[in-house]
């Protein structure tokens, strides 16, 4: 098999053994590789049953055929499970070096399973794999983790690769992300908690081996012209690379989509240029971070020096800057930056933290959660309270404990989970759906709950790219956000970054994937993979329990217009455009993909 390493890692940290077993070309093929295959063993291993924090729960890392190649922007790996925030298919995807070290020792996957009775971490040397005690790294922060196991494992050799969680793994926070290289996050679905629920402390890796791929000319070439595109593209040439995708906070701030107060505003005014890309750059920037294979650096190595806030790191992108700023009411930079940090060191996904945190907010501002249960005022607004409450989160400390529950949890503990703003107990990002329609269909429907990068619709809606679309319309938009998820599925499972999709085609990634596999692909071919690929994740989520009922905007977003920007006013009514998605995708109206469906597809075998 050309492109693919062909070989999967499987790990019981029960018995503390390993194996190695045959990556199915079929399924390779079906699937190409990352979520895709990984949502496949999962569903066919019978996880979709499980508790998410038990030992029957397995936890997959994957990569795709494109990661660690010439292709542009390969250093993408992916992280599937069952997710304990939810009850559904967790999946959350990470730049930087992890995922080409994962290819360059052998493997396309990485299979955890079982639980360990005591902290330990797994070290992948090549052929050489050694489930370690961790008690000596159990509770530290994960650049402090990477550190230690860094300088246990490389002796003299090459540089390992570490992917680690923090104190909120450990203690089943479930927003807790997993982080590789310091500063980069496989954040959302609360993933780091079922590593901590198997006390796994963090997988080490470090390879030898090249990635061989069909058509190594081809493939350069295409990558030289894909390359190109992204250089002369604005927004993939000059704007990202100079702000970061900070860079976008002005644009959609100006079209009244960015979350203010829990989403009760839509836009910060003009204080949104006191977090926006352009501050950043003046105030904290150091210089710009590339992850592996990328041509667009987007990464912001920032330091931030005002008493109370100091520390060095990378970020904030742009959903911390307005989940855990705007969304908070808080234009303080500096507390914003620092609590981003935090969020990296203790391991925690910062879109979930923040809507966790604003939902909070409102319930106290309307009475229904007092000093009593929180133990000290809890408005918006309040930058200094934002760092603390970060660090109680992650250590479950005091009125942290409710809130590392996650946004829908807290809410209902208390009675008000209307105040939540997300989709299946999912913390929704930071596009208001009122503003922008395509992305209300893919809260409401994709796999992982209220997820941005499962169909960004938002690109064609605000943006105008490929071209612009009405933001506000409802007709077509089951269309475009269909389209889009099909396309972003098949585009992870290759193992490049979802950002080019900004600058260049998806011709360019498939010319790239033809030649890394050497099998002749159009265009039409990769999107019914990626069809396929939401199918099987659909199934996934039937068989774990998703009902029609549980996908359901706030009410927020159908009884309020959108209050400020460029689209004031628009209302959210999606029930055409959802007949439209359900009869496009080939569901009948419970959302259960029809057995003709699935035939064309390839996964009759999946039928109910």
């Amino acid at each position: 098999m050309k492109g693919w390493t062909g070989k999967i890692l499987r790990v019981d940290l029960t018995k503390r053994s390993s194996s190695i077993e045959d990556l199915d070309p079929t399924t390779a093929r079906m699937f190409i590789g990352g979520h895709g295959v990984a949502t496949k063993i999962l569903l066919d291993e019978n996880v979709a049953e499980a508790d998410p924090l038990s030992p029957d729960n397995k936890l997959v890392f994957s990569t795709g055929p494109l990661t660690g190649t010439a292709a542009v922007t390969s250093g993408r790996y992916m992280v599937t499970s069952k997710s304990p925030l939810t009850g559904l298919l967790g999946h959350a995807n990470s730049g930087g070096f992890f995922g080409p070290a994962m290819r360059s020792a052998g493997y396309d996957h990485i299979i955890i399973e079982g639980r360990s009775d005591k902290p330990v971490y797994l070290w992948i040397d090549d052929d050489k794999v050694e489930v370690r005690e961790a008690e000596h790294v159990w509770g530290k922060l994960t650049d402090e983790t990477e550190a230690i196991i860094r300088k246990e494992v490389e002796g003299t050799g090459k540089r390992a690769r570490v992917v680690s969680i923090g104190p909120a793994g450990e203690k089943l926070v479930k927003i807790a992300a997993i982080m590789n290289d310091q500063h980069r996050a496989a954040a959302r679905c609360g993933l780091g908690a079922v590593m901590g629920s198997k006390n796994l402390k963090a997988v080490a890796v470090r390879g030898s081996k090249k990635v061989e791929v069909a058509d190594e000319t081809g493939l350069k070439a295409a990558a030289k012209n894909a390359r190109e595109i992204l250089k002369a593209n604005p927004l993939t040439g000059e704007q990202i690379p100079r702000l970061g995708t900070p860079g976008l906070l002005m644009p959609y701030n100006q079209a009244g989509i960015v979350p203010v107060r829990n989403f009760q505003k839509s836009s910060f005014g003009q204080r949104a240029e006191n977090i926006s890309g352009e501050a950043l750059e003046e105030k904290y920037l150091k210089k710009r971070a590339a992850c592996s294979g990328c041509s667009i650096g987007c990464g912001r190595v920032t330091e931030v020096k005002e008493p109370g806030y100091e520390g060095k790191g990378e970020g904030p992108e742009y959903e911390t800057l307005i989940m855990i700023g705007a969304n908070l009411d808080i234009d303080n930079l500096a507390a914003i930056t620092k609590a981003n940090y935090l969020c990296n060191q203790f391991g925690m996904d910062t879109i979930s933290v923040g809507g966790t945190i604003a939902c909070a907010m409102e319930m106290f501002e309307k009475g229904y959660l007092t000093k009593k249960e929180t133990g000290f005022d809890l408005k918006f607004g309040d930058a200094g309270l934002l760092v603390k409450l970060v660090e109680m989160i992650g250590r479950r400390e005091g009125f942290g404990d409710a809130l590392a529950e996650g946004g829908f949890r807290m809410a209902e503990k208390y009675g008000h989970p209307e105040l939540f703003m997300g989709v299946n107990k999912l913390e929704m990002p930071a596009y208001d759906p009122r503003g922008a329609k395509g992305m209300g269909i893919n809260y409401l429907t994709s796999p992982i709950g209220a997820s941005h990068c499962r169909g960004y619709t938002v690109a064609m809606e605000i943006l105008g790219i490929p071209e612009k679309v009405e933001p506000t319309a409802e007709n077509g938009k089951g269309m475009v956000a269909k389209a889009f998820q099909d396309m972003t599925a098949a585009w992870d499972a290759t193992g490049i970054c979802l950002f080019p999709i900004m600058g260049m085609g998806a011709d360019n990634l498939v010319a790239m994937l033809s030649a890394a596999i050497g099998v002749p692909m159009v265009l039409l071919d990769f999107i019914k993979i990626g069809e396929r690929i939401f199918n099987i994740q659909r199934l996934f989520n039937l068989r774990a329990g998703l009902k029609k009922e549980d996908e359901r905007l706030p009410d927020r977003f159908l009884n309020e217009p959108l209050p400020d920007g460029e689209l004031a006013g628009a209302t959210l009514s999606l029930v055409g455009a959802m007949k439209e998605y359900y009869s496009l995708r080939g569901w009948d109206e419970n959302g259960t993909p029809y057995l003709g469906k699935l035939k064309s597809l390839g996964l009759a075998d999946y039928a109910s």
